[in-house]
């Protein structure tokens, strides 16, 4: 074999011993905050929540009295975005929550972002709170939220949600989002002066008032789907601080557990995240052919089998800090390129949804092309 082929096999290796080694160590879990249960009762009256919700009768609840156990003078706004089931009547009968009638969905904007928009007209606190109708907080979490907040002198941070795992598929996607999420976006780069890389956790937002107006938010960026990562790049260019990180604390009440749902989550914004590029879209499959496929190619092959297992350990080895953090069995970063493959035709769907008219999909709406 010669040099030229001996460098192509050496690919998957060399791909995933560079990630191991890479500074800014993307597969790491060290940008966390946790709730502090001990933390007692916390004055929260510099900050209102902002809680966008459409037929979230299911869970309002759960995240209402989350946001009861985190301290005091807390004012929460839910903004009723056209729901057909019970979701206002539920938010009306807790305490200190004022429940607004969100309008009729323009034309040109994002559902979410539309609600946001609505709501932000009665903040009138130096801090919001941007919250999911579907995330609860454990007690503990917002006073240390804010904690970090004015320790690292941030003026947007944000928390990516544990997400529910109940079924086997859950176990094997939902750890790999997260991981996926991190390889794209780095929180350290992310969280560091560099804007190249400017990311956010959409479910769970903790942001200066000040900011998200300089910022232009929401009408700014009212057609967004990824409007998370999106409004976190908009704060970061009007020179603002942002940080993201992980927490346990941050509890997703939406449950996925079949395969299909999973799919809708991932295909909804899978294409918008590669900018429609049909280019890119065709590099991301021969990345994901060369790091996860060719391992395999190799350790069938008496010459190249170290080179494969090289590969396919390395690779492992990046998945465990995510497992761990969890709380789950290491054994499942067997199924890493499992999960790849399926993670990659989620993405072709969301490329043929596109292809055939539709942005979008979600919450009974469809955003066309």
């Amino acid at each position: 074999m010669g040099i030229v082929g001996w460098v192509a096999v050496s690919l998957p290796a060399l791909m995933w011993l560079g990630l191991l080694l890479v500074p800014w160590r993307p597969w790491s879990t060290r940008e966390r905050i946790e709730a502090d249960p001990h933390a007692g009762s916390v004055d929260l009256s510099q900050i209102t929540v902002l809680i966008p919700a459409r037929n979230e009768a299911d869970v309002i609840g759960l995240t209402l009295s989350g946001l009861q156990a985190q301290g005091s003078g807390l004012q929460v706004i839910v903004v009723d975005d056209q729901s057909t089931d019970d979701t206002a009547k539920i938010a009306a009968s807790f305490p200190n929550v004022r429940v607004i009638s969100g309008q009729p969905l323009p034309q040109g904007w994002a559902g979410k972002l539309w609600a946001l928009e609505q709501g932000k007209a009665h903040v009138h606190t130096p801090i919001t709170l941007l919250l999911d109708a579907d995330i609860q907080l454990q007690p503990g979490l917002l006073p240390a939220l804010l904690a970090h907040k004015q320790r690292d002198n941030r003026q947007f941070v944000s928390l990516m949600a544990d997400l529910r795992r109940t079924s086997f598929w859950d176990r094997l996607l939902l750890p790999a989002f997260v991981y996926y999420f991190k390889l794209i976006y780095p929180f350290s780069v992310s969280n560091s002066s560099s804007r190249l890389v400017a990311a956010a956790a959409g479910g769970c937002i903790l942001v200066d008032t000040e900011a998200l107006q300089r910022a232009g938010a929401f009408a700014s960026l009212r057609n967004a789907l990824i409007d998370d990562c999106t409004l976190a790049r908009q704060v970061k260019s009007a020179g603002y601080r942002t940080w993201l990180g992980l927490s346990r604390g941050v509890v997703s009440l939406r449950p996925y557990g079949s395969l299909g749902s999973i799919h809708d989550m991932v295909a909804r914004s899978a294409f918008t995240q590669l900018g429609y590029s049909t280019l890119l879209l065709l590099a991301v499959t021969v990345l994901f052919a060369l790091a996860y496929g060719l391992p395999f190619v190799l350790l069938a092959s008496p010459a190249t089998w170290r080179l494969g297992m090289i590969a396919l350990v390395a690779m492992m080895l990046s998945y465990l800090p995510m497992l761990r953090y969890y709380h789950m069995r290491l054994a499942w970063a067997l199924l890493l390129p499992f999960g790849a493959v399926l993670y990659l035709g989620m993405t072709w769907s969301s490329a043929i949804r596109y292809w055939r008219g539709v942005r979008s999909r979600w919450k009974d709406r469809t955003y066309s092309t």
